[in-house]
């Protein structure tokens, strides 16, 4: 591939379109300082990938775009395009359909830039990828701006090998194994995200498996519970059959018994007007006792308040009284712990004590040790300078006795001169004595101080310890409530969208009047039996050809056979299905091919689970695949639930999460108060330490300067002698 065209509009200086043709052979551009030599050297670098502001001489990328002057205003934009000939196809397979390939670069203020090859926009990497395939690229050595000849002759081999390489066409090769490197580490991060996923996938499998289980576990006891029902209303049925026909038998008796009551009743309306004399007597009477029992109603009525209010005091007792027990173990476990840590703090304050025991014993004998030692040194001294004065002396004698007495003058001169001298640094040598004591007695309070303050960090990091320990324990036992708490509502918010996309894809047909159609749980099948795909048929006008138009309920309709209830009482719908829902029936799977013979014109018989009886002969059983109505039914009565269980759900998540967040910001609290305690206890040992140290220092000193004073005395002494 050959570089053949530059173009330039709106880059750095050359606010109009700019075009640098570069033709075989060797190309130049001469013209005086700040004419844009340099431009064209970086509009390369940036077309080709560039994306330092700092190789393009710009604090933000913004400022290659021109920025304006006197006469003319700032452009919005740059673009660069660079022409490449790819008659020798020599380009990457991608890019190497075509003879010539124009590389376009466009920034926009504010914005950012965008590539272009061929008209069609590609990423940077893949121009990058391009000129690095090349063996040259923004980064390339061939570029060389101001000032590289001489970085490229001190340059290090890793630079020189940079050149080499670029120049044995392998420099591609290193940008794609980058790419790779990073392909790679992205597809480790994947798959550690991948396992993350599957552990929570896993979570929610057990989640979900364990709502199976109960959806079975209901399902199975609903259908027993269906089948204790039906068999209830069967015995029923037939107790009443029973009943019927012993009404009628008693019936016949009854009208023979009138008969001879009509008689009776002659008779008896002469007893009564014979007995009307007596009735006010009685009605008073009545009136009495029937204000006796509305009182006695009262009272009952009172007492069934009170035992209802006593159970359940008696319950709310019962439940305190757990609650208090599970209180007592808590306390019981908290106690034992307690216990435990306390065993533990004597054993250590024991064993302080003992290593502590004696320490001041032995610190008194060193002491005295130590004065001993230095008294024996001065004493040593002393004779050791009293020897040697006294061989000085012998010497001087045998040597020259008139010498002596002619250097006696001279000698007391010096020796008083000497005295003063050494009484000048007695009394200097005393003073920093004293004050050399004093300061020994302050570092021995502010080393009393300190350690003092390293016991009471040291109480009070085991104290903000314990509290640590508590926090971190309600912190672990909310986060694996969130834990579930999310779990749970992230399965129901699953199995909702789930369940929302499937009902919004079969209410994608077209408007039909299922859409306005709700059954109780549990009629569903019964609904999509009796209607099945005429639910899909449209809610219409009168003028419309075909679907559901609106006539309203029958005035007069005949009834359905007995045992049989109606469907509509179980069923919200349009006005428009009334005269339909008002010919059917629900009952008991059994007893349907029992009724279906008394079934009138028009009418027919549903079960809960599906069949379906007509009065012309026809029946269905629900032994079939459920109709496609049946199963929307279920499927709006099933979002329901879900939508209610999500809230909930969401609700107790929300409450795990505030909880999580309290007890993470208590743990975070403990561990800041921790992490205080420990640098406060450090600061106290390094005190406590430092301070040690300093009366051991000051004592040297002091008994340094005491040893100084007693030497000094005596050798004013023996100066006062001689």
């Amino acid at each position: 591939m050959q570089f053949s065209k530059l173009r330039l509009l709106g880059f750095k200086s050359f606010v109009d379109p700019t075009e640098l043709v570069i033709a075989p052979g060797l190309t130049g551009v001469v013209g005086p300082n700040g004419c844009g030599k340099s431009n064209l050297l970086e509009a390369l670098r940036w077309v080709m990938g560039e994306n330092r502001a700092s190789a393009m001489r710009g604090g933000g990328m913004d400022d290659v775009i021109f920025a304006g002057a006197d006469s003319r205003p700032a452009r919005n934009y740059a673009e660069v395009t660079l022409t490449l000939d790819n008659r020798e196809r020599l380009a990457p397979a991608a890019f190497n359909t075509e003879d010539n390939l124009e590389i376009v670069r466009r920034i926009t203020r504010d914005a950012g830039s965008a590539y272009k090859v061929n008209g069609k926009e590609c990423r940077a990497r893949d121009v990058q990828m391009l000129f690095a395939d090349a063996s040259t690229g923004a980064h390339s050595p061939a570029l060389v701006r101001q000032g590289q000849i001489a970085e490229l002759i001190n340059a290090k081999p890793k630079a020189r090998r940079r050149v080499l390489e670029e120049a044995a066409g392998i420099s591609g090769l290193y940008k794609r194994r980058h790419e790779a490197e990073l392909k790679l580490n992205g597809t480790e991060s994947n798959l550690v995200r991948v396992e993350d996923v599957l552990e929570q996938l896993e979570s929610q499998l057990r989640t979900l498996e364990r709502q199976a289980k109960q959806a079975a576990r209901y399902r199975q006891i609903a259908d027993e519970l269906r089948r204790s029902e039906g068999l209830l209303l069967y015995r029923r049925w037939r107790e009443a059959d029973v009943e019927r026909l012993a009404a009628e038998g008693a019936l016949g008796e009854a009208s023979k018994a009138a008969a001879g009551a009509q008689g009776r009743a002659l008779a008896a309306l002469k007893a009564r007007e014979a007995a009307e004399g007596k009735v006010p007597p009685l009605r008073e009477e009545e009136a009495i006792a029937g204000s006796v029992l509305q009182r006695l109603q009262v009272e009952q009525a009172a007492l069934a308040e009170q035992e209802s209010r006593a159970l359940q005091a008696i319950a709310d007792l019962e439940t305190r009284i757990a609650q208090l027990e599970k209180d007592a173990e808590r306390e019981a476990a908290l106690n034992k712990d307690a216990g435990e840590t306390v065993e533990r703090l004597n054993w250590e304050v024991e064993a302080l004590e003992k290593a502590g025991a004696g320490h001041e014993d032995k610190m008194a004998e060193a002491k005295d040790a130590a004065s001993t030692a230095a008294q024996s040194l001065q004493n040593v001294e002393a004779e050791a300078d009293q020897l040697s004065e006294d061989a000085a002396r012998l010497a001087a004698r045998h040597q020259s006795a008139k010498r002596r007495l002619e250097d006696a003058k001279g000698l007391v001169e010096k020796l008083s001169g000497e005295i003063e001298k050494a009484r000048v640094a007695e009394i200097e040598v005393l003073t920093s004595y004293e004050t050399a004591k004093a300061q020994v007695a302050e570092a021995e309070a502010l080393q009393l101080a300190a350690t003092a303050e390293a016991e009471a960090a040291e109480v009070t990091l085991l104290a903000v310890e314990e509290r640590r320990a508590v926090a971190q324990r309600i912190e672990g036992e909310t986060r694996v409530s969130l834990s579930e708490a999310d779990g749970e509502a992230k399965a129901h918010e699953g199995e909702l969208a789930a369940l929302q996309r499937l009902i919004a894809r079969d209410q994608g047909d077209g408007v039909q009047i299922l859409d306005k159609v709700r059954a109780e749980k549990g009629y569903e099948a019964a609904l999509g039996a009796a209607l099945a795909d005429d639910l899909k048929a449209p809610e219409i006008g009168e003028d419309a050809a075909s679907g559901w138009v609106t006539y309203g309920a029958l005035k007069d309709t005949a009834p359905l056979p007995a045992g049989a209830a109606r469907l509509a009482l179980h069923v919200v719908a349009p006005e428009a299905l009334a005269r339909r829902l008002q010919l059917v029936g629900v009952v008991a799977r059994a007893e349907g091919a029992l009724l279906q013979g008394r079934l009138l014109p028009g009418q027919r018989l549903v079960s809960v689970e599906g069949d379906l009886w007509r009065w012309d002969g026809f029946r269905a059983g629900a032994e079939d695949a459920p109709s496609e109505a049946a199963l929307r039914l279920q499927r709006q009565n099933r979002l329901v639930e879900l939508e209610e269980a999500a809230r909930e759900a969401q609700g107790l998540a929300d409450k795990a999460r505030a909880a999580h967040a309290s007890a993470k910001a208590l743990m975070q609290a403990a561990q800041a108060a921790d992490q205080a305690a420990r640098v406060a206890r450090r600061r106290a040992d390094e005190a406590a330490t430092d301070a040690v140290r300093r009366v051991s220092k000051l004592r040297a000193e002091a008994e340094s300067f005491g040893a100084r004073v007693e030497s000094l005395a005596l050798a004013v002494k023996r100066r006062e002698e001689d």
